[in-house]
């Protein structure tokens, strides 16, 4: 139904309810009326006594009725009696011996019949039938409606975009400039078929878009049907997945009936991978309805005449699940992947949609990109408005670029928990952990600088420690890796250096240490006791669209190399980190207790600090040790004096680091 049938409907229904509230109140009103119906000469009697008694009554003759009003107060009694057109009420008031010309006596009146209240009790009589007929109608109509969405159950939803309306163009789009190159081939298609008609050329009829989701998939995909001034159409693959059996299959021929009759047009399907998917695969067997649907795509793209000017671009970011008669030639003939931008792309993409906002001479875009490798440009563009909605919070008139850097921040980490309430003793303990990392990656050659180091909680997060590549990578060394390793490691070696015990601060950084270096083994032949071997089968189901397992196809003695050798790897990285810390402990102590002070700590301020003559007497001891039961800070300069919590138990040298002093006593 049309918006102007809904809303002449809704009129229709307030208008006839508007009537009968009115009819209802009219007739109450009537209802309250003191009014006695009586005869004539009743009523002839209580006027000659009221004569008598010198009170002035009015009598009026109106539309067959004589009505008597006993006196002149507003609440004053009515008595009527029913007259016929005969009636000559003046010779009925002289037998009677009433002086109808004294209006100190009486006051004779004379009323036009009024059409109006003859409609009224006429409507009156006739309400119910009226309200049941209203009723029926009303019913009749919801049952029509049901029938049309009946009709239209199997109707295609596609959303179409006028392209008299361009509202994106290549203009618009930013960091991919080889994907815009790819498509302006189909640009020209549409806008000059002849040309192609010509050479015997013939364009893809489908054009599969792959890539991370935030890439601009969908975007570019507007921009090329706003460049080429055609329709667009665009639908969600689960749009076509229905309880009902064929529903998904009467959408895709009525999508592509509608394409035909607007060609030249553009068709685009966004998450084709959650109807395109391999057929054999689902629980449903050969009567899945989702294969039903994938059938009648495969059908319909094979369908299209070579005159007929409609191309088909989908978007995914798991072509891997894609049914291969999907893929084949003839249907999706081309692939064009859509990767996170590098960081002149970053910069492309900023300057795009930093348009409309005002920003200070202090922004630098180009430092903003070095700042966010592996942004998206939906991430980006995230960005952009995260600081725009702070500098309002903040009553600003412009975008600093210190809301950049809090933006970046709350896109990485979530927003700032200043409310959190932590002790004193845990403060320290996340600077130590933090200040453990920057030292670490500030003393190795392979990692990139320390950009900012920070203790204030975001999300889930206690601190962070963000690190500013130099340049994007794409491939990564041994040597890149063991360092990797041994940053990561370094919080949880200022720990132990420090307190002489861990705590789950250092989960995350564990299961990401134990996930590279498995990997290192296992995939990337890093290891020289196995070799280049790619060691275990992921099972990947596309039915399900995940992982959902991996196969051992390798033997036991294998497994136990493994394990063997990743505990190696990693072991190697924590003692890295743990001697680095342990020679520049007291540069470790000075910088964290900076940053207990300070809670964030910028890359310049950091390498300022770093940079300073260190006073080994005056930050030799940890301020938060004085205040731990156990501990003397005086002593403790040797991890065998640290003392635990609570108690006068020294730590067993067992439990002390590094940790192959333990490793070396065990038996593998």
């Amino acid at each position: 139904m049309s918006m102007k049938g809904k809303r002449l409907r809704a009129s229709f229904f307030w208008l006839l309810t508007l009537l009968v509230a009115v009819l209802v109140i009219v007739l109450v009103a009537r209802s309250q009326t003191s009014v006695k119906s009586v005869t004539i000469s009743t009523l002839m009697s209580d006027l000659k006594a009221d004569s008598a008694r010198g009170q002035v009554d009015t009598l009026t003759s109106s539309n067959g009725t004589l009505v008597l009003t006993r006196g002149q107060a507003i609440s004053s009694s009515q008595e009527t009696a029913a007259i016929n057109e005969s009636f000559d009420i003046t010779r009925v008031l002289k037998d009677n011996t009433i002086d109808y010309t004294d209006n100190r006596v009486l006051r004779l009146q004379y009323e036009t019949p009024s059409p109006i209240w003859g409609w009224l009790s006429m409507l009156a009589n006739f309400l119910p039938f009226i309200l049941l007929a209203v009723f029926l109608l009303l019913m009749l109509r919801q049952a029509q409606g049901s029938n049309n969405q009946t009709m239209f159950f199997g109707k295609s939803r596609a959303r179409l975009f006028i392209s008299n309306k361009p509202s994106v163009t290549f203009m618009d789009v930013a960091g991919v400039e080889e994907v815009k190159q790819e498509l302006q081939e189909i640009v020209d298609f549409l806008k000059y078929p002849k040309k192609f008609a010509v050479l015997g050329a013939r364009i893809p009829k489908g054009l599969l878009l792959v890539g991370p989701p935030g890439t601009g998939k969908t975007l570019i995909s507007r921009a090329v049907a706003g460049e080429a001034g055609v329709p667009f159409f665009s639908i969600s693959g689960s749009e076509f997945v229905e309880m009902f059996v064929g529903v998904g299959a009467s959408r895709v021929r009525d999508l592509f009936e509608q394409a035909r009759q607007h060609n030249p047009c553009i068709v685009f399907f966004d998450e084709i991978d959650a109807v395109g998917r391999q057929r054999g695969a689902g629980l449903g067997g050969s009567h899945d309805e989702r294969e039903h649907t994938l059938n009648q795509i495969l059908v319909e793209m094979d369908g299209f005449d070579t005159s007929t000017n409609v191309i088909v671009i989908a978007a995914t970011n798991r072509p891997d699940v894609l049914d291969p008669a999907l893929l084949r030639p003839g249907r999706f003939d081309r692939q064009v992947v859509l990767d996170k931008p590098d960081i002149r792309g970053r910069i492309a993409i900023l300057q795009v949609h930093s348009k409309g906002k005002s920003l200070q001479s202090s922004v630098s875009l180009e430092v903003l990109a070095r700042q966010t490798p592996g942004f998206s440009g939906a991430d980006l563009a995230n960005l952009l408005n995260e600081a725009a909605l702070l500098a309002a919070h903040r009553n600003k008139h412009s975008i600093g670029m210190g809301e950049m850097e809090e933006a970046i921040d709350r896109v990485v980490a979530g927003p700032a928990r200043n409310s959190r309430i932590i002790s004193e003793r845990e403060k320290s303990i996340t600077a130590y952990h933090e200040i453990g990392h920057a030292l670490v990656a500030r003393m190795l050659p392979n990692t990139d600088p320390v950009h900012k180091v920070s203790i204030v909680a975001r999300g889930q997060t206690g601190g962070f420690t963000m690190l500013l590549p130099v340049e994007d990578r794409n491939l990564w060394s041994k040597p890149q890796f063991e360092e990797m390793l041994a940053y990561a490691l370094g919080g949880h070696a200022a720990e132990l250096i420090i307190f002489g015990e861990v705590t789950t601060g250092a989960s995350n950084d564990i299961e990401r240490v134990t996930r590279i270096a498995r990997s290192m083994v296992t995939e990337y032949g890093m290891s020289d006791r196995i070799g280049p071997v790619a060691l275990g089968h992921k099972d990947e189901l596309a039915f399900l669209g995940r992982d959902f397992g991996e196969q051992r196809n390798y033997s036991e003695q294998t497994a136990r190399e493994i394990d063997e050798e990743t505990r190696r790897i990693i072991q190697e990285a924590f003692d890295k980190a743990y001697n680095i810390l342990l020679q520049n402990r007291t540069r470790l102590i000075m910088l964290s207790e900076r940053l207990i002070q300070e809670e964030t700590i910028e890359g310049p301020a950091f390498e300022e600090l770093f940079n300073q003559p260190l006073n080994e007497e005056q930050e030799d001891s940890p301020s938060v040790l004085a205040g731990m039961p156990g501990v003397d800070p005086a002593n403790h300069t040797n991890h065998q004096r640290l003392l635990l919590p609570g108690s006068t138990y020294q730590v067993s040298p067992q439990l002390q680091p590094p940790y192959a002093h333990k490793r070396d006593r065990q038996t593998l």
